[in-house]
Parts: C-alpha cells; sequence; structure tokens
C-alpha cells in the first residue's frame, strides 16, 4: 500500500515538473477564478474594476476600438487618472489599425495616464513588426486580475438590430497571488515598448497578495520565439486520458500538434475541437477547414459553432485541467505574438468549464466523414446524414438542378441533425490558389508595372532597413571605448 502510495506522488510531482518546464511558469496556490461569458459579463466586470481602483490600473489588449465600448473606456480611465490613480495602458499597433487613432487617447494623456503602442513598424526592423500584443489583460491595484480573449470593441457585443448575436468568448477573473504575475508580465510588456514602469505604480508581489481560495494555477506569459504555450498544449494532449475538448477561433493545425491529438484520440480519449462556424477572417477558416479530414479519420470530433462568431480559446481535460486565454492554435500565437493565459488545475472551474463547453455544443454543428465511422473515446457513431449519390458526368440544368437540390438537402439536413457531412475541402483550396495564379499571371503580362511597383517597395523597404542596421552597427563599435592597455596588463 505505501508503496502504490509512493508510486502515485512521485507520478503526480513528474507531472508537475513536467507541466512547470513546458510552460516554464511555476504553479501558484491560493487563488479564486470566476468565469465570465461573453462580452457583456467581461465589460461589466472590467468597468466596476476601474472605477474601484485606488492605485493604479493596468490595461493591455489587442483592439481598443473608437466606438460606444472603446469610448466608455477611456472615459473610465480618464477618471481615474484625474483621481490621482497611475492609469498605463498598452494597445497594439497593428490590432487597432483602423480601430482607433492615437488622437483618441488625448484626453487620457492630457489626465496624467500613459499609453504606448506596442510595435508599430519602424526603420531597423525589417520583419519586426510581425510580432503581435494579441493579450488581453486588466490589473487593478494588484488585486484584481483579468485574462480573456475579448478586446474591446462594440463588435463583440453583436448588433441587436440586425438580430446578430454576441460574440462567444471566454475568460477569467482572479484574486490572489496569481495577479502579481499577471502584472509582472504587463511590466515586460510595458518596458518591451519603452520605459520601465516608475516606482510609484508599486507592482505587488507573489509573496505580498494573501490568499484569495484554493485554487491551484499557473499564469503563462509567452513572448515571441518562447513557444511556452506550444510546449503546453502538447503536453496536455499526451497527458490527458479520458477528454481534452478543445475551442478555438483560429484554428491552423500545424502537423506535430494534429499528431498529438490523433494519437490521444486512437489512444481511447475523448478528443473535440470547437471552431466557428462563421468566422471573421475567412481566409484562416479555410486554412481551418482544408485540415479538418486528417482529424475526423483519426476520431477526433470537429464541431463548427452556428452564431456570428465563436472567438473563445481554451481548453479542458479530464474535468481537471483548464486553459483560458488569448492563445489560439496556431503559429502566430505559438511563436510570433506575445500571448498570456491560465492554466487551472482544479476540478470544480474545469467541471464548470466543461459543462459550457456541452451547453456550446447545442449551438454546434458536427462535422462527420462521409460515409465513415468516427470514434470518440470508446463510443462510435455513424453518421446521421446517408452517403449523397455519386453525380453522373452528365451537363445541362437538369445536372445543375439535381446538385442545387443536393446541396439544400444537405444544408437542411444539417439544420435538423445538427451535423454535417464533410464536403471536399481540398479541392476547393486548390482551386482558389489555381485562380489566384491565374490572375496574377494575367496582371503581370497585361499590367506589369502593377506587379513591379510593390514588389519595388518591398525591395526598398529592405534596403533601407538593412541600411539602418548597419548604420546602427558601425556606430555601436566605433563608440565602444577603446581597451587601456594598462589594464589588460594588470596595473
Amino acid at each position: 500500500m505505501n508503496a502504490t502510495r509512493s508510486h502515485a506522488f512521485s507520478t503526480r510531482q513528474f507531472a508537475e515538473q513536467a507541466l512547470s518546464r513546458s510552460a516554464g511558469a511555476p504553479l501558484i496556490a491560493g487563488n479564486a477564478v470566476e468565469l465570465l461569458i461573453d462580452a457583456q459579463a467581461h465589460f461589466d466586470a472590467w468597468l466596476n474594476a476601474i472605477a474601484g481602483a485606488k492605485r493604479h490600473v493596468f490595461l493591455e489588449n489587442y483592439i481598443i476600438r473608437n466606438d460606444r465600448i472603446g469610448q466608455a473606456f477611456r472615459d473610465a480611465l480618464v477618471e481615474r487618472a484625474r483621481a490621482g490613480v497611475f492609469v498605463a495602458v498598452i494597445a497594439d499597433w497593428a490590432g487597432c489599425l483602423g480601430q482607433s487613432r492615437s488622437s483618441f487617447w488625448n484626453p487620457l494623456r492630457e489626465a496624467g495616464g500613459e499609453v504606448r503602442i506596442y510595435n508599430p513598424p519602424r526603420l531597423g526592423s525589417s520583419f519586426g513588426w510581425i510580432s503581435r500584443d494579441h493579450r488581453k489583460v486588466l490589473v487593478v491595484d494588484g488585486e484584481t486580475g483579468f485574462l480573456s480573449g475579448v478586446c474591446i470593441s462594440e463588435k463583440w457585443l453583436g448588433n441587436p438590430a440586425k438580430d446578430v448575436p454576441p460574440w462567444r468568448d471566454t475568460g477569467v477573473m482572479l484574486h490572489g497571488p496569481a495577479v502579481a504575475e499577471i502584472e509582472q508580465a504587463f511590466a515586460d510588456s510595458w518596458q518591451d515598448a519603452g520605459a520601465p514602469l516608475p516606482e510609484h505604480a508599486r507592482l505587488a508581489s507573489g509573496d505580498a497578495v494573501g490568499q484569495a481560495g484554493d485554487v491551484n494555477l499557473r499564469v503563462i506569459a509567452t513572448q515571441p520565439s518562447t513557444a511556452g504555450m506550444y510546449r503546453l498544449d502538447q503536453m496536455v494532449a499526451a497527458m490527458a486520458t479520458k477528454t481534452l475538448w478543445l475551442t478555438d477561433a483560429y484554428f491552423v493545425g500545424v502537423a506535430p500538434y494534429v499528431q498529438a491529438l490523433s494519437a490521444a484520440a486512437r489512444d481511447g480519449v475523448d478528443v473535440r475541437l470547437l471552431v466557428p462556424g462563421t468566422s471573421d477572417i475567412p481566409m484562416v477558416a479555410g486554412m481551418s477547414r482544408s485540415g479538418y479530414r486528417p482529424l475526423l479519420k483519426a476520431g477526433i470530433r470537429v464541431f463548427e459553432w452556428n452564431g456570428s462568431m465563436l472567438h473563445a480559446k481554451t481548453a479542458v481535460a479530464d474535468r481537471r485541467w483548464a486553459r483560458v486565454g488569448s492563445s489560439n492554435l496556431n503559429i502566430a500565437s505559438w511563436l510570433s505574438n506575445r500571448e498570456i493565459d491560465v492554466a487551472i488545475e482544479d476540478a470544480p472551474f474545469a467541471q464548470k468549464l466543461a459543462d459550457q463547453y456541452e451547453a456550446d455544443l447545442e449551438n454546434a454543428t458536427e462535422i462527420l466523414l462521409r460515409g465513415r465511422r468516427t470514434r470518440s473515446g470508446n463510443e462510435r457513431m455513424r453518421s446521421r446524414s446517408p452517403r449523397p449519390p455519386r453525380p453522373r458526368h452528365g451537363g445541362g440544368s437538369s445536372s445543375r438542378a439535381a446538385a442545387g437540390a443536393l446541396r439544400i438537402a444537405n444544408t437542411v439536413g444539417a439544420a435538423m441533425s445538427h451535423h454535417r457531412v464533410l464536403g471536399d475541402t481540398e479541392t476547393g483550396s486548390v482551386l482558389a490558389g489555381a485562380v489566384a495564379a491565374i490572375v496574377l499571371t494575367v496582371v503581370a503580362v497585361l499590367w506589369p508595372a502593377v506587379i513591379a511597383w510593390p514588389l519595388a517597395l518591398v525591395g526598398a523597404w529592405f534596403a533601407v532597413n538593412l541600411s539602418v542596421n548597419w548604420w546602427t552597427l558601425r556606430r555601436q563599435r566605433t563608440q565602444k571605448p577603446n581597451e587601456d592597455p594598462a589594464a589588460s596588463e594588470g596595473i
């Protein structure tokens, strides 16, 4: 018996060590976590926390839009800044491009607040602009922290006048020692965009923040090229034993991760992936759909959300482990962006997220392979939609009418059964590529200047940036003080 207990303890220690090393984040005890669903709950909680700020407010968000919601947040920050609260805001240059301008922040700057725009294009950095600050963070007084996928934009609320439902998104509100980790992550982003935070910002420390609950979690704040979240996602896929349910807004599976999910599914794990049915970035949605087939063949269940937009980024494994945050399951989030997520090792919270996942599936359509059996854990199921008859090679309006009727039948069947048979996604992508290549060729032949001018601009951009890099390195070398000969002789 003692040997069994010792083995179980050593196994838990091994798993904890593996997760800590893969994520690059320690396990933090003593936290309280509240699940936030959709934008209205987020906006209400965020504005309420800002209104109660006494010392400082740190806000970091990919998109802060100049609309009703963005103006409400700016005005709330202006009010706190005028009351003597230190307010610091980081907004991403690419995320806010066309959403808000620098002048949008003038009232806050005039009130004493500070605003930084993350990583605008600059000379001397040819590819630097590719890295984005994709985090969605709010911290107040070192006591309350928020992580989410929600941006500060009215778009997340939908459009009731046009019967457009709100976007589906997920986040958390945190109290306890983990808030200090979120503040440190904000401070790192702040320093990456300029000078460090002033001393009077009084960053909290984990030891100074008291226990607020009994939840253990990890704050995973990734930076470009660190891949901490990717390693953790791979590790969780390998460690899940019963269930692994994923929600992602912009899933573009890379081969190693798809293989990890497929291996879990073949090993009897119930792996599910919930993605948008209608995306705000259609190109990414097309790339996502082109990768369905290997997932489905491995027994992974794929669902498409039927609402306006699914923007949540969550994972729940074995109803004991959960992840919520800003990271998508794609290369940009894993390797290029600044992201922040919380990995929660708490059964009650994981159960809440699992319950929400099952509720979300009520508003989703399952994608099935045509004429194949798929596996979910130990459960086998067969598509309810009958395999459509193979079309004959015929022409004329009758064949086109039959094809149209078949498409209508499939659409109606999907609406009634919440299942849809996967079409031929590969040929669509190949056809789109072929059409794009044909158009590019025709334009190059008929209007060569249309191709030449953009290429010339790209060449000029790299020429200027490389010249600036050369000049900077040369100046640093010439300005470096000469080594003192006496010092080298030890005199």
